[in-house]
């Protein structure tokens, strides 16, 4: 598969994740329906679609924050019928949330350190009085999370308390926690929300070279179809918790039903004149 930008085909691997006849209802309301699609190592797969389709959901079925009625979940080649949250963290699934849950009046630094909750083997009284391996381990983390903070190049407001930030460092420090479970798949839900165009493009940089550089699995709902086509491998389509498109960005922008559902009948009626 070649990436359209850069080549990064040569470095899209097997099937990681594979989502396997996934429904999910609430009651009465069916959010998804009978959707199937693959992620593959490496790649950036964007999940895409109208407001309610269903994007969310499929993202909190990925990391367990919801359980399907039906379907398998197949990741790194072990199939669960369910995932609860503790695992897939403990599998390298890390996420971001479409509504910000930083800690306001912690510091840069504090709100990235969450993140290596998983990876700390010192117990609770050992670190409350530093003891010494408790503090070693502590300043090994600490060196991670500044790296983090070099990558992302907020080092000017690493003690500064994540609410007095703009939006758009917020979202660099959200994205900044999730890198330090040093996933091997991220979850971004619309992690350009809200954002100027100067804020998407440094967005979208950060995370092409999370892809590149980490190495890391990508999973991405975007809104914004601009960032999608320019960023992403392959994009899956929803709408009212259906699947009505999956393929390359090309492959998905001349789809008639993905253009019907998500681009509007004028975006329909101009592709087609553009093709005669």
């Amino acid at each position: 598969m070649m990436d359209k930008q850069s080549g990064r085909a040569s470095r899209v691997g097997d099937v990681v994740l594979d989502m396997k006849n996934i429904s999910l209802a609430f009651g009465g309301v069916k959010a998804l329906t009978d959707i199937s699609f693959d992620v593959r190592e490496h790649e950036i797969r964007a999940i895409i679609g109208p407001n309610g389709a269903g994007k969310s959901s499929m993202l909190n079925v990925v990391n367990g924050v919801y359980t399907p009625q039906q379907g398998n979940i197949v990741f790194d080649g072990k199939t669960f019928s369910r995932m609860s949250p503790r695992r897939a963290a403990e599998m390298g699934i890390a996420r971001t949330f479409q509504n910000l849950a930083l800690f306001k009046g912690m510091s840069v630094l504090d709100n990235i350190m969450s993140g290596r909750n998983l990876r700390m083997k010192c117990g609770l009284l050992s670190q409350a009085l530093r003891l010494g391996p408790a503090e070693r381990e502590e300043t090994r983390h600490r060196e991670f999370v500044e790296n983090i903070i070099d990558f992302l190049e907020i080092q000017a407001w690493r003690k500064t308390p994540v609410g007095r930030l703009p939006y758009g460092l917020q979202k660099r420090v959200d994205l900044g926690r999730a890198l330090a479970m040093e996933p091997r798949m991220l979850l971004l839900d619309e992690p350009m929300a809200g954002m100027n165009i100067e804020e998407k493009q440094d967005m979208s940089r950060y995370i092409l070279d999370v892809n590149d550089e980490f190495g890391t699995t990508i999973v991405l709902i975007e809104h914004d179809m601009g960032v999608v086509m320019d960023i992403s491998d392959r994009v899956v389509v929803l709408d009212y918790g259906r699947k009505i498109g999956d393929g390359t960005p090309d492959a998905v922008r001349a789809n008639p039903d993905v253009i019907r559902a998500y681009l509007g009948v004028d975006a329909q009626a101009n592709a087609t004149a553009a093709q005669a």
